[in-house]
């Protein structure tokens, strides 16, 4: 038995439920997101040690952590919002939200500490962004967390505005630099990088 035939519900009944309620909607393909990657993409033999880490664990920050080519790195998994999607040249255009689902108290490198919804730069390697809004297909974009925009809240001092990262990441489809449709590259950057630095 399932969860469905747990639950006592059909098929029509969860339709129901996801199609009149958004906000439920938005968390399972969240879940779902992750799942797919680590299905299909993080499924290559390539990668080792794969850790879904617990979405309630704040120290951790990010979704997963994996070995490649005998390095440790970090991917943070998030999608498209529905409503930001809207064709574009032949293609389409949307924005990714990327910061934490509430308000909490963060130290910068600075020495400072603030409250905000910001996530701090540097706390992930990369960023995986689930792309199924625009075409209807479990496909994602992949970007370095170094490569990601960073906040420009007026709230937040110049200072303090290069630790957080934007909240909003706009993304063109056919992908354009510095986004990838494979991690490998990055991955392969990265380990790159990190073996130069044990030297």
């Amino acid at each position: 038995m399932g969860i469905i035939e747990d639950w006592g519900i059909t098929i029509d009944d969860l339709d129901a439920v996801l199609s009149e309620r958004p906000s439920v909607r938005g968390i399972l393909v969240g879940f779902l997101a992750e799942y797919k990657l680590q299905r299909t993409i993080f499924s290559d033999a390539r990668i080792h040690r794969l850790i879904r880490y617990d979405d309630h664990d704040r120290s951790r920050p990010a979704d997963f952590s994996l070995e490649f080519q005998g390095t440790q790195i970090t991917v943070e998994v998030k999608s498209l919002q529905t409503k930001s999607v809207r064709g574009k040249n032949g293609g389409y255009f949307g924005r990714c939200q990327v910061d934490a689902s509430d308000k909490r108290t963060i130290s910068l490198p600075d020495g400072s500490s603030l409250a905000t919804t910001c996530l701090l730069a540097d706390t992930f390697d990369i960023l995986a962004i689930n792309l199924f809004e625009f075409r209807q297909i479990w496909e994602f974009a992949f970007i370095r967390n170094k490569e990601l925009p960073r906040s420009r809240h007026r709230a937040y001092s110049e200072t303090q505005r290069q630790f957080l990262l934007a909240t909003s990441v706009p993304v063109d489809w056919p992908l354009e630099p510095p986004f990838h449709d494979s991690p490998f590259p990055l991955l392969e950057e990265i380990a790159r990088e990190r073996r130069s630095t044990r030297r």
